[in-house]
């Protein structure tokens, strides 16, 4: 069978210089695992397999080749209207349609409109049975098995290297995936890793991914895409240092800062750990990641930049996540120990997250019954700096302003000075002042939501809740951003169908008379 598989990052064409930057050298390199591994799988299985991903370069369409007898798309939510588009002109062509990845595991509903399968949890075994036909359109399909047995890094090196590197050879910050764990031990619950037991992947595979990229690879990056890396620290340490001093990869990843205690800290230098991406989250919950006990606020502010001080001296690179507007925040002060934070550790670049009811959450289950939710938001506007839910203690257009002035401090030429002063070597200050360029870009957009939110009372009305009508703003948005694909998604199309609560308590509860 012809199979063709493609991986969307974005639902947008890049537009000018700075953005055509950042999609080459850094949106680019937001490659996913599973759908390479899906590739092999297919190839292995004796098929013609045609892999690639779209990061904003040109038209989609033209990135596989036609009469495809299958498709599995991989997205993200924020890119969920343009693979619904692809998916209505690949069934035109008599192709059978697979969607997986995020998008499909948190609103498998809402993709059965338009795709011929629906995947959860996937492995070999599944993806034969896909192209055997064994299942009949429409379904939503899972393994019911974690995915521990993927293809090593040197079976997909043919993706990697398309979708990564230039003309076949890693550039100034191209990375090479690799996969040393599922799941996570904590239970946040915003996150779609919730109830997904952490797992190691067996040592041997991990300790040979190390060794070809090595001995193939020598100055390529290596990005762990662990939900929650080293949370066996010692055994994963083991393997990384089992490479030849000298001959180790450099590496980032994802942690809790409760991992990375003062004592382990060497180990991180000793195996070239580059870049470390820890979890904060809120000042005032989410603390059991951060380390810090029971501490919050300002307590919690103070020892996380002590923590991260410390982490500097060992690790070059830093970045991390937070959270504003969670259930527990209320008035100035979470808005200001986030600046407050940004300001004191300049070397750490901040992503500043909305709290974002994705499907199979608790957070959903709860904003949905308590009729928070924004039901007719299309799913594609979930994600930063849009509002897909009513946060409750800020009215729309306070919370909007908080998030302007966090997001002025972020991306301030002050800040970006200090970031590229602070910066260990000219690809991390490359890539610092490529992210300010997106913070401006969010900054930009929040600007003219606000705007919105102070002169339009029907727009003011859906953010607080008391109307479902979707503003004309979001219609234009969403039709600017697909370009001559927005005809496909109709305004019916653009209506969401959301998950069903996952507990019979959390019934839909009628809209909220106000914030």
């Amino acid at each position: 069978m012809r199979v063709g598989i493609i991986e969307l990052l974005v639902d947008t064409p890049s537009a000018g210089w700075p953005d055509r930057l950042y999609a080459a050298y850094f949106r680019k390199q937001l490659i996913s695992i599973m759908p390479q591994a899906v590739a092999v799988w297919c190839r292995e299985l004796g098929h013609d397999v045609h892999y690639t991903t779209y990061y904003g370069q040109h038209d989609p369409t033209r990135l596989l080749p036609d009469e495809l007898d299958v498709v599995f798309v991989a997205t993200y939510t924020q890119a969920s209207a343009l693979a619904y588009a692809l998916a209505k002109l690949y069934r035109r062509q008599g192709t059978l349609t697979v969607i997986g990845g995020p998008h499909a595991t948190s609103f498998p509903r809402d993709c059965l409109r338009f795709f011929d399968l629906v995947v959860g949890a996937c492995d070999k075994r599944l993806v034969d049975d896909i192209l055997r036909g064994h299942f009949d359109p429409p379904a939503t399909i899972a393994s019911g098995r974690p995915a521990t047995d993927l293809p090593s890094v040197e079976e997909r090196m043919p993706e990697i290297a398309i979708s990564a590197f230039s003309r076949g050879r890693p550039n100034l910050t191209s990375v090479v995936p690799v996969l040393a764990s599922i799941g996570c031990p904590y239970a946040c619950d915003f996150c779609i890793e919730w109830n997904k037991p952490y797992t190691a992947l067996p040592k041997e595979r991990l300790a040979a991914d190390l060794r070809f990229i090595s001995e193939s690879y020598p100055g390529a990056l290596v990005i762990y895409h662990d939900p929650n890396f080293a949370v066996r620290f010692d055994e994963t340490m083991d393997i990384i240092e089992a490479v030849p001093e000298g001959r180790r990869n450099s590496y980032g990843m994802e942690s809790s800062l409760s991992i990375l205690k003062e004592s382990r800290l060497h180990r991180l230098r000793r195996t070239n750990c580059l870049y470390v991406a820890p979890g904060i989250e809120s000042w005032t919950e989410y603390s059991n990641k951060a380390g810090v006990g029971d501490k919050s606020g300002q307590q919690k502010l103070a020892q996380i930049v002590d923590h991260l001080d410390l982490l500097g001296e060992y690790v070059p690179s830093m970045q991390a996540n937070l959270m504003f507007g969670s259930d527990a925040d209320r008035g100035r002060e979470p808005a200001e120990l986030t600046k407050e934070f940004i300001r004191r550790v300049p070397a750490v670049f901040p992503v500043v997250n909305i709290p974002t009811p994705f499907g199979g959450t608790p957070l959903h289950d709860r904003y949905l019954a308590e009729g928070r939710v924004l039901r007719s938001l299309p799913f594609a506007f979930y994600y930063n700096p849009y509002l897909a839910a009513v946060v409750k203690h800020y009215h729309p257009l306070e919370y909007c302003d908080h998030l302007i002035d966090i997001h002025e401090t972020m991306a301030s030429h002050a800040m970006l000075a200090r970031r590229l002063v602070t910066g260990p070597s000219a690809t991390v200050r490359f890539i610092h002042a490529l992210r300010t360029v997106g913070v401006r870009a969010d900054l930009a957009e929040l600007r003219r939501i606000r705007a919105m939110l102070a002169s339009d009372a029907g727009f003011r009305a859906f953010h607080e809740g008391r109307s479902d009508a979707l503003p004309a703003y979001y219609h234009r948005r969403l039709e600017e951003r697909l370009g001559r694909y927005a005809e496909l998604v109709s305004r019916a199309d653009r209506t969401p169908v959301h998950e069903a609560p996952a507990t019979p308590e959390a019934a839909p509860t009628p809209a909220l008379a106000g914030c």
